[in-house]
């Protein structure tokens, strides 16, 4: 352990007693080493985000406008009251913390509820646009009237010193998601995500998650040995269904896809 620099801890101990001085008893590093303190620390968390416009710019512009992540002010999801407490607020609420260094150096961070209930969460945007940036003023809309809202049951992350790997695990449902794609004359009237054993005719709230892990790390790109953030995904199971699907403006029916499993997946992501 590093001690303090000799101008700051000079400055520390002029301004103490002499008699205080007396008494003072410096430690060495290996004194030093056997101070420990609690084990972790816990943040209690409520908030609410609101972003007029975010914007990517390449040589073009990518631009999000109207970005809102809170709370869905509900508690009742998939039928089940109170799946989510016994209040709800605009706020990312009953969320708790948890932060824990081991002897061995690995850093775990736990997602939590503050009472035994998921978190709800809704997320809205505007505009998905391309931006041109040479004059011409062109743009299309990819995306317009983004509108989710769902629950989430876990998540944790742990960093392992022994690898260099972020492992990421959470547990999430989706009870609505609408969203338009203009340029395709395409609209999304609610989909729903759930967990993959999740059955309509026998709902059972243990069931209603999907699960996803992730690895994240540094690593090789597959075109070269050339490093890059690799991201990779062993399995990925969930029930995936839409309500309406319209194009034209007019509805062609609805999708329901049924365990849909996403398995052996990595992404090699890097500047070109």
């Amino acid at each position: 352990m590093k001690g303090l620099k000799p101008t700051l801890l000079a400055l520390c101990v002029a301004g103490v007693p002499p008699a205080a001085v007396a008494e003072i008893q410096m430690l060495d590093d290996s004194a030093m080493g056997m101070i420990t303190g609690q084990a972790g620390v816990t943040i209690e968390l409520e908030t609410k985000i609101d972003l007029d416009r975010f914007v990517y710019t390449d040589e073009g512009s990518l631009s999000v406008s109207n970005i809102s992540i809170g709370g869905a002010e509900r508690t009742d999801f998939f039928g089940y009251n109170g799946l989510t407490g016994p209040t709800g607020t605009d706020r990312l609420d009953n969320i708790k913390i948890d932060i824990d260094v081991y002897s061995d150096g690995d850093a775990v961070i736990n997602l939590l509820p503050i009472q035994f209930a998921a978190v709800d969460f809704r997320v809205t945007t505007g505009a998905w646009e391309l931006l041109s940036t040479d004059g011409s003023n062109q743009q299309t809309t990819l995306m317009d009237n983004m509108f989710i809202e769902g629950a989430i049951g876990r998540g944790s992350i742990e960093i392992d010193t022994a690898t260099d790997v972020l492992n990421f695990r959470g547990a999430f449902a989706i009870e609505v998601m609408d969203f338009d794609v203009p340029f395709l004359a395409l609209g999304v009237r609610g989909l729903q995500v759930t967990g993959a054993d999740y059955d309509l005719r026998r709902p059972s709230p243990l069931d209603l998650f999907a699960e996803v892990e992730l690895d994240v790390y540094e690593g090789s790109r597959f075109s070269g040995t050339d490093s890059a953030l690799a991201i990779d995904m062993a399995e990925f199971r969930a029930d995936v269904g839409i309500r309406e699907v319209i194009v034209g403006q007019q509805t062609i029916g609805s999708v329901f896809l049924d365990d849909l499993a996403v398995t052996n997946t990595a992404m090699r992501i890097y500047g070109h």
